[in-house]
């Protein structure tokens, strides 16, 4: 089973989701948060293998919650669910460390998807977040010189962005799934970076 914390000041979107994922065998609820001090407690003790946080709370944002969050959890994994669309909240999501973002109006068969995609290595995005990093990314591949990616590795990077995992990359470039990591390796090392969200907001980032 996948464990998975909610981190929802709205009752009725907190229950709403508490209840999706209680009746599915695939979800076991390990803590239900309505603001980031408990978040951070319950993280700590009860640490999930996906959180799901909205940006605004009570006490402390979303995003400064992931921040913190990832100095006392090992293997936690961290998707942003909110109403917010605009670029500096996906921007700033990304940079604090969390690897999926979607939207509030997503069925609840998409959010159930995308923590399973999350689980299994992808950054399940809504489509529409998608395609504004997928925007960002080719109004930056000026910085292909800079950083020196090559035409292929750039063409991952932007398929991973947009939410997809290794099979689906390798299938869509006709490539194996080995060449795919290999690929992302090698875009990894060239931008300095960890893993595949930091290597999208070091890209996009001016």
């Amino acid at each position: 089973m996948i464990k998975v914390a909610i981190v929802e000041d709205n009752i009725r979107f907190q229950s709403a989701l508490t209840n999706l994922l209680k009746n599915s065998d695939l979800f076991e609820i390990c803590g239900v948060y309505s603001t980031a001090e408990e978040a951070m407690l319950g993280l700590s003790v009860n640490q999930p293998d996906i959180a799901i946080i909205d940006i605004r709370l009570p006490d402390v944002s979303g995003i400064s919650l992931i921040k913190k969050a990832r100095q006392i959890t090992t293997f936690t994994q961290y998707m942003i669910c909110t109403m917010h669309q605009d670029d500096e909240y996906i921007f700033e999501a990304l940079k604090a460390g969390a690897s999926g973002y979607i939207l509030k109006d997503a069925s609840g068969d998409e959010i159930k998807t995308a923590i399973k995609d999350l689980f299994l290595g992808g950054s399940p995005m809504s489509p529409y977040i998608a395609r504004k990093i997928i925007n960002l990314l080719h109004q930056n591949e000026p910085q292909t010189n800079r950083y020196g990616l090559s035409e292929r590795e750039l063409e991952v990077l932007k398929l991973m962005s947009s939410g997809l995992l290794y099979k689906e990359i390798a299938n869509k470039l006709f490539i194996s799934g080995n060449t795919v990591k290999n690929h992302l390796k090698s875009v990894y090392k060239k931008l300095h970076v960890q893993n595949k969200m930091e290597a999208v907001n070091k890209f996009m980032s001016k």
